[in-house]
């Protein structure tokens, strides 16, 4: 070809000027279609091929990420509530102790001898707040007190129950989770306080407070204010109580011969009862008479012995049960124990 031949290949092959990159990468994108070609006709993947097989797994290993971690956070919920689970018990037992002893109480009635103010069964909220800030109770008040001496025979039962659930119960019981077999409580309305002289009855057959004849709305029909005559002058720091149905109540009237002529200590007393919890078709607010809140005090001196009266057949009178807590008497109907 001679030496022009060999000039014009030279000529080809020399890059010309500005073109040196363009040339260079036409080269290299025309060899990596090649290698790509030459890939696949021995077989091999695509070099593309694998950028898109990972992107479609990549949600496949996201979701079965997410539901182990779901099962990780699931447990360690669980064993979280397990170590909490012993505290929130704690706490709710001291929560429960303070409202009991500090603040409200509630009581099931078991007979009727505040009928028809408060029937059988019904469960009452006892203030236990305000006594702590020297609140005395008034005439009129429905008041809760322990037993001041001879008012309740003793009826309480053996339990059967063995050590672990008899324990328990003791524990419930303290803080107020549970009834009490052995408390002996009453529930009465306070007709006289210190100083007053209660009397029955006047010539219309009405009770008397220093003098002042009192009606009574609140008696169960059918009851006078009383069937036995008396007359007691009030010692200081004691209370003349007497159930709304007269004829079943065993009340001060019938206890004149005890020590504090059956008057009741303020010591003694555990509350005031100020509504009536359950039944929801029976919940209302114990409110005093005006007949009995409108007396003027007295200043005649207390401690006077009573005279003496015609007794009759004596009620009996079971003890009040102190039912559970708060507003659970609202969730459960039936007392701890059945009513005697």
């Amino acid at each position: 070809m001679g030496t022009r031949g060999r000039g014009r290949v030279a000529d080809r092959s020399a890059p010309k000027p500005g073109e040196g990159e363009a040339d260079r990468d036409g080269v290299g994108a025309v060899r990596s279609v090649r290698s790509g070609r030459s890939a696949r006709s021995v077989g091999l993947a695509d070099p593309a091929e694998p950028a898109a097989s990972v992107e479609s797994a990549a949600p496949v290993r996201g979701r079965a990420e997410r539901r182990r971690s779901a099962r990780r956070a699931a447990r360690r919920r669980k064993r979280s509530l397990l170590r909490e689970f012993p505290l929130i018990v704690l706490v709710a037992l001291l929560v429960a102790l303070v409202l009991k002893t500090f603040l409200i109480q509630v009581f099931v009635i078991p007979s009727g001898s505040m009928e028809q103010t408060i029937q059988v069964g019904d469960r009452v909220l006892v203030d236990k707040l305000t006594p702590w800030f020297g609140s005395e109770p008034q005439r009129g008040d429905v008041v809760v007190f322990k037993d001041p001496g001879g008012w309740l025979e003793n009826d309480r039962k053996p339990s059967h129950d063995g050590p672990v659930l008899g324990g328990t119960k003791q524990v419930l019981t303290f803080v107020g989770l549970l009834p009490s077999d052995n408390e002996q409580d009453l529930i009465k309305r306070v007709i006289g306080v210190g100083g007053d002289t209660v009397e029955c009855c006047d010539p219309q057959g009405r009770l008397t407070v220093n003098g002042h004849a009192v009606e009574e709305p609140y008696l169960a029909p059918g009851n006078p204010p009383s069937r036995q005559p008396f007359k007691v002058t009030v010692p200081k720091g004691r209370l003349w109580v007497m159930g709304d149905h007269r004829d079943v109540s065993a009340d001060s009237r019938f206890h004149m011969g005890n020590p504090g002529q059956g008057t009741v200590p303020l010591t003694d007393v555990v509350g005031r009862a100020f509504a009536i919890a359950w039944p929801l078709g029976r919940f209302h607010q114990l409110d005093e008479p005006s007949s009995l809140s409108s007396l003027a005090a007295t200043s005649q001196p207390g401690g006077t012995a009573p005279e003496s009266m015609g007794i009759g057949p004596v009620p009996t009178e079971p003890p009040l049960v102190m039912g559970v807590l708060g507003i659970l008497p609202l969730v459960f109907r039936r007392p701890g124990r059945p009513p005697k």
